[in-house]
């Protein structure tokens, strides 16, 4: 998290207002994406590091151009992986999503690479860019840095058990349900048992006084995760394009596909 822009509330004190957040899951990289979000006004976007390529100079330039449009960015890293948790926020990210989380002790790992000593283990800079190179005191990085978001991923039938004590675990400030590795370690299941397993963790998550988040593909599920009591809606930007690049694809004949 960098230092504090002038009237720039952080993600964590808009959840703690009661807000409902929009953003965009990118993991095609593109700064124009991220700019687009902005102008159209997401609260967030996420960079996938965890699926996409997690390139630190990419990564850097799709902060500058989300800071240039005051959109916060979320940084979905890979599994246990608290050196990239430490250069993304040094760059500046918002706060960090951690695939995986299996038990409160993956929790406390987690919450411990986003935060400083005595609460983390994360190395301490000044001269980053979240410390705007050095231009902020080591007590405003210190409080910018207690804004840091962070996001458990429960991805597994492991994960749906203990999610009471992920949820509230310190320092976790909401939960995700991953939806698509819960269905294959769950050996793609019937639709009811996945809602039934993600309903269980949403209603831990909410008991523990953590945000929900959803991922969604459409305005549709966005309106569901609403009514569901998500604060966190994700929109899947890959999901989102595909769907808007088929409907501009004319019907066309069996002729016209063998001529293709």
């Amino acid at each position: 998290m960098t230092a504090a822009r002038a009237g720039h509330r952080s993600l964590k004190q808009r959840l703690a207002a009661g807000e409902r957040l929009h953003g965009a899951l990118l993991r095609l990289p593109s700064e124009t994406l991220v700019e687009m979000a902005g102008v159209a006004g997401l609260d967030y976007v996420v960079i996938d590091c965890e699926h996409g390529p997690a390139d630190m100079t990419v990564l850097q330039h799709h902060l500058t151009a989300a800071a240039a449009q005051g959109i916060d960015v979320l940084v979905r890293v890979g599994e246990s992986e608290p050196a990239l948790a430490l250069r993304c926020l040094d760059l500046g990210a918002a706060g960090l999503i951690h695939p995986h989380v299996d038990s409160a002790q993956d929790a406390r790992r987690a919450v411990a690479a986003a935060r400083y000593p005595p609460l983390g283990t994360r190395g301490f800079a000044t001269y980053s860019r979240a410390g705007r190179f050095g231009a902020v005191s080591a007590t405003d990085h210190l409080t910018a840095a207690d804004e840091t978001l962070v996001v458990a991923m429960i991805e597994t039938a492991r994960a749906c058990a203990a999610a009471e004590d992920i949820a509230s675990t310190p320092g976790v400030d909401a939960v995700l349900v991953g939806p698509a590795d819960l269905a294959v370690d769950c050996a793609f299941p019937g639709q009811d048992v996945l809602d039934g397993l993600t309903a269980t963790v949403h209603r831990a998550t909410g008991e523990a006084g953590r945000a929900v988040m959803t991922i969604v593909s459409d305005a549709e599920g966005a309106r569901a995760a609403e009514q569901a009591g998500a604060q966190l809606v994700l929109h899947n930007m890959a999901h989102v394009l595909m769907d808007t690049f088929r409907s501009l694809v004319p019907p066309r004949s069996a002729e016209d596909n063998r001529r293709r």
